[in-house]
């Protein structure tokens, strides 16, 4: 004798609901490389600082979390003629957000920046870092 389950049914409204605070807590990740180095003793980090500035407004995503790198007064080391990859988690972007930048803004020359990365629809993404020296 087998038993049947029967699959749950969740209220339309319900799932609507859920659906809005998913979009809500929406994170975007950005998979980061640092290009290999021909100099020895490269160290790099990371500022709280760090944003994902929307083109379309003046939305800004803060920085969240930082993986495989440290968090500005810390130094990471980064190897010797090696592509160096970190992941940072950023809040959400907005709906119709078309591009955004990521830019470390801080104090000093020699801030991360990416130019006008094009959204997609699983708000992960792999960029080439680059120094913007403003």
């Amino acid at each position: 004798m087998s038993e049947t389950i029967a699959k749950p049914v969740i209220v339309k409204q319900l799932l609507e609901s859920l659906q809005a605070k998913v979009q809500e807590e929406q994170q975007v990740i950005v998979h980061c490389c640092f290009p290999a180095s021909p100099f020895l003793g490269n160290l790099i980090r990371i500022w709280h600082s760090t944003y994902l500035f929307d083109n379309q407004s003046d939305h800004k995503s803060r920085l969240i979390h930082a993986e495989n790198i440290t968090i500005y007064p810390n130094w990471t080391p980064v190897p010797f003629m090696r592509d160096f990859w970190f992941t940072l988690v950023f809040s959400g972007l907005p709906k119709d957000c078309k591009s955004f930048d990521l830019k470390e803004v801080i104090p000093e020359e020699g801030g991360f920046f990416v130019e006008s990365i094009k959204r997609n629809s699983s708000d992960i993404y792999r960029v080439k870092i680059s120094e913007s020296y403003v």
